[in-house]
């Protein structure tokens, strides 16, 4: 009696092609060029309108959310019914997304939002990044440890330039956020108004929109992001913060004063992560994984991995035998070229040795997990941070008076 070995048994698995990541739309419809748009229809010097189907309004309002990907939005038509009779209005009455840029996570998103510039330039390219300087781990989040925050992030925000421009400025935010060093770099400008409930934000918001003739605000809710985080999109928490979310845009968008313009958006999507072996991969315990890596940053599904000089090709090429069918897995040049961070050749020279020799993107609903490292982030039921349509795409909801 034969043996029949099953069809393409000796097959390797098939590496994902680098050109086929659907990289952010940077210049053209990114969180990047949201606020250099709609400052630019405002009137404020050196800035250009990169969302083209934009059309200016003397009063703009930004309400970011964090973790409400666009394809979050279309799955819960009802729980949240207001956003999605907005849906068409999106980037301009298109009925489109935009992009975060990549990571598709909360440090990078808000930087590109605030400073209209891409990672590559802004220098926030990730949650935790190799600092040159010292050769640490920086948690671009929680900024541990502590780096002068104007050296790591140069640039003047939009809400700073238009600020000297004569238009009234302002961002509305819980207090907590008032004095960390992500609102000083990314956010800061015109005035802060720290308030605790929603509710409060949505109503100084419109009030600080009608408290000029020309209106720059911000807004910003969390909480969506930490029960998705906490408890996955598909949990009861995750509706029901997306329930409260629906009635706070509705409540901001009646407030609305004449000539204004809000617009919903937010820094990333959200993927559920099994927990499995096959979906969740232990570095702290993959002995293959580790090999030649001093350093591995980013978070699970956008790996910043870092290599001890001289281990850069072997790493690069571990990491795609080992995860190339399930991860997009390029070295620092390979990305920057590809526009992963910015458009090619547009990368400061202090952000080069902030991107990973090798970056691994995921492409299905796996992560890079490191239990003994990072035992707080391997416990997410929800994470972030890659090109997929449910992590990288964004709504840009309109509504004007």
């Amino acid at each position: 009696m034969s043996y029949s070995a099953p069809p393409n048994w000796q097959d390797e698995p098939e590496l994902l092609d680098l050109a086929g990541a659907p990289v952010p739309h940077y210049g053209t419809g990114s969180l990047a060029d949201l606020l250099p748009t709609l400052a630019a229809g405002q009137g404020v010097p050196g800035l250009t309108a990169g969302i083209p189907e934009l059309t200016p309004a003397d009063r703009n309002c930004v309400f970011l959310v964090d973790g409400m990907g666009w394809e979050q939005i279309k799955a819960h038509p009802d729980e949240a019914p207001y956003l999605t009779s907005l849906l068409a209005s999106s980037r301009g009455g298109t009925g489109r997304p935009i992009t975060s840029g990549f990571p598709a996570t909360t440090a990078t998103s808000l930087a590109s939002v605030g400073t209209g510039l891409p990672p590559a330039r802004h220098g926030l390219p990730g949650y935790a990044v190799r600092n040159p300087a010292s050769g640490e781990l920086m948690n671009q989040l929680r900024w541990q440890p502590w780096t002068p925050p104007q050296a790591w992030q140069p640039y003047p925000t939009v809400f700073r330039l238009a600020d000297a421009a004569g238009v009234h400025t302002a961002q509305v935010s819980a207090p907590a956020f008032q004095s960390t060093p992500l609102t000083k770099i990314a956010l800061s400008g015109g005035t802060f108004h720290g308030r605790m409930t929603g509710e409060e934000r949505m109503d100084l918001a419109a009030i600080q929109l009608a408290a000029g003739e020309r209106s720059l605000v911000y807004t910003y809710y969390s909480e969506l992001d930490g029960a998705g985080h906490r408890h996955g999109v598909n949990s009861d928490a995750w509706r029901g913060q997306l329930m409260y979310v629906d009635r706070l845009v509705q409540r901001l968008a009646e407030q609305l004063p004449p000539r204004a313009a809000l617009y919903v958006t937010a820094d990333h999507g959200m993927v559920d992560v099994p927990f499995d072996e096959d979906a969740r991969i232990d570095f702290d315990e993959d002995w293959e994984l580790g090999a030649g890596v001093a350093l591995l940053g980013g978070e699970g599904r956008a790996r910043h991995v870092y290599a001890v000089p001289g281990a850069e090709a072997d790493v690069l090429t571990v990491w795609r035998e080992v995860l190339g069918d399930r991860f997009w897995v390029a070295s620092r040049e390979e990305a920057l070229d590809l526009g992963w961070f910015g458009a090619p050749g547009e990368c400061d020279e202090r952000v080069l040795g902030r991107i990973g020799d090798v970056i691994a993107a995921a492409q299905a609903d796996v992560a890079i997990t490191a239990s003994r490292n990072e035992p707080n982030e391997s416990a997410l039921v929800g994470m972030h941070g890659s090109m997929t349509a449910a992590e990288q795409l964004v709504p840009l909801l309109e509504v004007r008076t």
